[in-house]
Order: structure tokens, then sequence, then C-alpha cells
């Protein structure tokens, strides 16, 4: 698998939505056949999986995902909330093994696993590294984290990150003083834009993606991911195309 920690890697830039909806106010940017996934793919070299959160999908589903993009396409799969919302992370070892088998389906293709933790989840050594072991070792892709309690925002859980290739999200709004900045892993830099100041729908405007273009660029991670989550008014779709356009 590519992206993965310990890799050397020319800096990589992708951009995406979380989901590959194309809203219909921008269907004439795409292209007009196939689905919405092959036609998003034309336009955008990743997708975030937010669905898998919810409930899952069989390993035929996401091989005919994978069938469906380009070769230098990639996906972000988010972690099921029965592993990350799991009370004191004590997870169920074949609920990991089971998802990691269906999104092996994605093969080269799969380009992240993204562990987004509830707010009550406190870090916690022992329990996050048996499940940062679990999804690494199964996914063999890297980890990123989202989390969303103020204990994961401090230096030794940056570091405890760090060493151990997790990188942590960049979070706009940031849940903590220094969340809107990557963190953990320097390897890989992921930024997820919720919407601000309306989450999931607030639109970005062009000083502000301006803005994101140079803290983009200027990162020394090898990948850097850059998701637009503010999907609900259809706002995600065009601030990413505009941030494609600025590239």
């Amino acid at each position: 698998m590519t992206d993965r920690p310990g890799r050397t890697r020319k800096h990589a830039l992708r951009i995406g939505t979380a989901g590959w909806n194309v809203p219909s106010q921008h269907a004439d940017a795409f292209k007009a056949e196939g689905s919405h996934l092959e036609r998003y793919a034309s336009v955008l070299n990743c997708t975030e999986i937010n669905t898998s959160f919810y409930r899952p999908h069989r390993r035929t589903t996401y091989e005919r995902w994978s069938a469906a993009v380009p070769t230098g396409f990639r996906f972000a799969v988010k972690v099921p909330q029965s592993i990350s919302h799991a009370p004191e992370l004590r997870f169920d070892r074949a609920d990991v093994d089971r998802f990691c088998e269906e999104i092996s389906g994605l093969g080269q293709k799969l380009g992240v696993l993204l562990l987004q933790l509830p707010s009550s989840t406190i870090f916690a050594r022992r329990g996050a590294g048996k499940l940062v072991i679990a999804l690494q070792k199964g996914g063999q892709v890297p980890v990123v984290c989202e989390p969303r309690h103020a204990s994961w925002f401090t230096r030794p859980a940056d570091d405890w990150l760090a060493q151990r290739g997790v990188a942590r999200v960049a979070a706009d709004p940031p849940r903590a003083a220094n969340g809107a900045a990557p963190g953990g892993w320097t390897g890989l830099a992921y930024f997820r834009l919720h919407g601000s100041p309306r989450v999931y729908y607030s639109s970005y405007d062009a000083a502000a993606l301006a803005a994101l273009k140079v803290r983009l660029a200027g990162c020394a991670a090898a990948s850097v991911w850059c998701i637009f989550d503010n999907t609900a008014s259809g706002a995600a779709m065009a601030n990413a195309r505009q941030l494609v356009e600025a590239r």
C-alpha cells in the first residue's frame, strides 16, 4: 500500500469532499456520463467514505467503488462507530477484522483510515494503543485521528501519536486551541473542514481558501489531504473545486 508510515515520497496533495455526491448546481463541471463516483473522480483525486461509520459495506461494494475511479485516486475510510465509540475504546477485535476485510476491496486505492473519537473519549495510552495497532495492522495504511476531547491536544498526546505513526487531524472549527493545525505523525497532514461558522453548512470565502492554499503548500508532510465536510448545503463541492482550480 502507498502512503504508509516510514515511506519517503514526494509531496502529494489530495483534495476532495466527504462523500462523492455531485450537487445539481455543479453538474456542468463534471462529465455527463457515468455514476456519481465516476463523474466526481474526473475532477477530484480523493474522497472520504463516511457511511462506513454508520453501517458496514460488503467487500464487493468497495471493489466496485475502486473499479470506478482512476489509478491515482485514493479513498479515506471512516472507522465504524462500533469501534471508535466503544466505551473506553474497549473494542471488539472481530469488528476490526471484519471492517478491514471489507475495505480491502479497495485494494491499492485505500489511502487512509479516519478514526474520529467522541468528546467523551479521554486520551489513554493503553486503549488507544491497542486500537491503533489493530487498525494499522489490518488496514496497512496510515491512521489519522480526529479527537474531540481536550486531553488529545497536549504535548504528551501529540508525542505519543507521532511515535506510533498516527497523524492528528487539523479541523475547522477546531476543538482545542491548537486543533486547527496538524499534529502527531508528520509524515501525513489531514485537514477536515466542516464549515464555519455554521458547521456542515457554511461555505469558505475566497480569502479563507487563499489562506488554506498557502497552508497546504507549506506542509512538510509527504502526503497532504484536504477534505471539505460542509456538504449539507453543497458548499463542499464548490470549495473543493475552487481550491483545485487555484493550484
